[in-house]
């Protein structure tokens, strides 16, 4: 009979936190096997060396490169291809005869370890059993005192390979974080941790458990000599508490899409989880998770100049604000209030920026096909804060000029005709068969997209939850073979 292949994850370095489990299965074993680079000394079995007999058969795994160059008619990964065929099929000649086999592993076998590349290669064939071990990050936490995450905060573990860019998108976006792999990428992650405004609470920790262990605060470490077992840590929120704010406050103006934190960027989940405070209506407001500490400002929907001043006022006083917006803060939305009222002299100084989302028109769009796939003008039918006559005047333009429209505010409980009185308007240049999307509450639960020809627009199924887009001269619907319909305009439009 075969024997069964174990991959045994042997902890962060400290040889007392092996599981009893893994311990047991070291020493029943035949062999064991571990990897090393080409100097030979392996700290996994530096790890395990006072539970193994004298009697194992020791396999040592030797990488052919690890960070440098190589001559391999493949490059580095089809060396490191060839050099995980030619170990696995060592391992299993020892399996064909009956031993059993212990593949060991620092941390934890699956996360991030050597031990899966025989798994792949191995586990279908033989007998084979996983003994999980504490990983580095648990380690850091523990050895940094600071929990990593409480209630309903996310950890993210990335590794420093990653581009500068994607690290710092995602360090921006969670809540608490864990970067593996540090060493030569570490001034890259440090870049990208300061980018995304997480700098002053990185932890940085070294040969956790293990001879040589540092902890401190990652802004303060040089990175000359940093090794690769190593990790930054940003711990929990809500375990450290927000603290007061100190110096200057700011301003940002938060776009969160038209429904959802799915439409959310990662740079704007970032600026709402770090802020001191929310600010906005209460619709949007209610959108954002609830976070330990942080004030929520929630007010109706029609005190967006009060609304703005409020902010203004806590950031003056060093406070970190949020203004959350829906959809693109910049259209149709809190941007334009809040930049107004910061354009006054006792707000000078105030820092403000705003954060882009995901607008009503373009996600209507997306759910219909591509009807703003060619030259296209945006609208809103609301006529509190312009004359009815300027909305029909830019309409009749914008349609003589054959762009697509998207229609924003098209009506509300107090607003009914304006739907009603723009379709005919638009009649007056565009065929009665001109495609019309209706969506509503895209992204949200109630969401419904349909496409009606300008003609039969009914304005009663129209309300402030909806956005029209109406098509062009060129503008396309096609019925596919699951008989679902998309729109689009086409990207070329004729001569002439």
């Amino acid at each position: 009979m075969s024997g069964k292949l174990y991959g045994v994850g042997l902890g962060p370095g400290d040889p007392s936190l092996l599981t009893v489990r893994a311990v047991e299965v070291i020493g029943e074993a035949d062999v064991i096997a571990y990897h090393s680079a080409r100097h030979g000394r392996s700290i996994a079995r530096g790890i395990a060396e006072r539970y193994l007999r004298e009697d194992h058969v020791e396999e040592l795994l030797v990488y052919p490169v690890t960070t440098e160059t190589t001559d391999h008619p493949g490059g580095y990964r089809g060396a490191l291809e060839e050099f995980y065929e030619e170990a696995a099929a060592r391992l299993a000649a020892h399996l064909d005869a009956g031993r059993t086999v212990a593949v060991l592993a620092e941390g934890d076998p699956f996360f991030y370890g050597s031990y899966q590349h025989m798994h792949k290669r191995l586990a279908h064939r033989y007998a084979t059993e996983v003994v999980p071990g504490v990983t580095s990050f648990a380690a850091a936490s523990a050895r940094l005192g600071q929990p990593l995450v409480e209630g309903e905060e996310v950890l993210t573990v990335l590794p420093g390979t990653l581009p500068e860019e994607e690290l710092t998108a995602r360090l921006a976006a969670t809540d608490s974080a864990v970067v593996m792999k540090l060493g030569r990428t570490f001034p890259k992650v440090r870049r990208a941790l300061e980018s995304a405004g997480r700098l002053d609470d990185a932890r940085y920790v070294e040969r956790a458990t293990m001879d040589g262990e540092r902890t401190a605060r990652l802004a303060e470490v040089d990175a000359d000599g940093v090794p690769y077992f190593s990790v930054a840590v940003l711990p929990s929120r809500v375990a450290a508490g927000r603290r007061e704010p100190v110096g200057r406050g700011e301003v940002v103006v938060v776009g969160t899409g038209p429904a959802g934190p799915l439409w959310l960027t990662p740079e704007s989940r970032g600026v709402l989880a770090s802020a001191d405070d929310l600010v906005g209506y209460a619709t949007y407001v209610g959108r954002v998770p609830e976070r330990a500490g942080q004030r929520r400002h929630a007010s109706d929907n029609r005190v967006e100049s009060e609304r703005a001043e409020f902010a203004l006022q806590l950031a003056a006083r060093g406070r970190r604000v949020a203004v959350v917006s829906g959809g693109d803060p910049g259209v149709f939305a809190m941007a334009t209030a809040v930049l107004e009222v910061a354009s006054r002299r006792e707000y000078a100084d105030v820092p403000v920026r705003v954060l882009p989302g995901v607008t009503a028109a373009n996600a209507a769009a997306a759910r219909a096909g591509a009807p703003l796939g060619h030259d296209y003008a945006v609208f809103s039918l609301s006529d509190r804060l312009k004359p009815w006559e300027v909305v029909a005047e830019r309409l009749r333009a914008a349609a003589g000029a054959d762009l697509v429209l998207a229609l924003y505010n098209p009506g509300s409980g107090s607003r009914t005709w304006q739907v009603g009185a723009a379709r005919d308007v638009l009649l007056e240049h565009r065929a009665p068969g001109t495609p019309v999307v209706v969506a509503r509450d895209v992204g949200g639960a109630g969401e419904r997209v349909r496409i009606v020809r300008l003609a039969d627009l009914d304005p009663a199924e129209v309300d402030m939850r909806t956005i029209l887009l109406v098509g062009s001269s060129q503008t396309r619907v096609v019925r596919r073979g699951d008989g679902e319909e998309i729109v689009w305009t086409p990207r070329r439009y004729p001569a002439g």
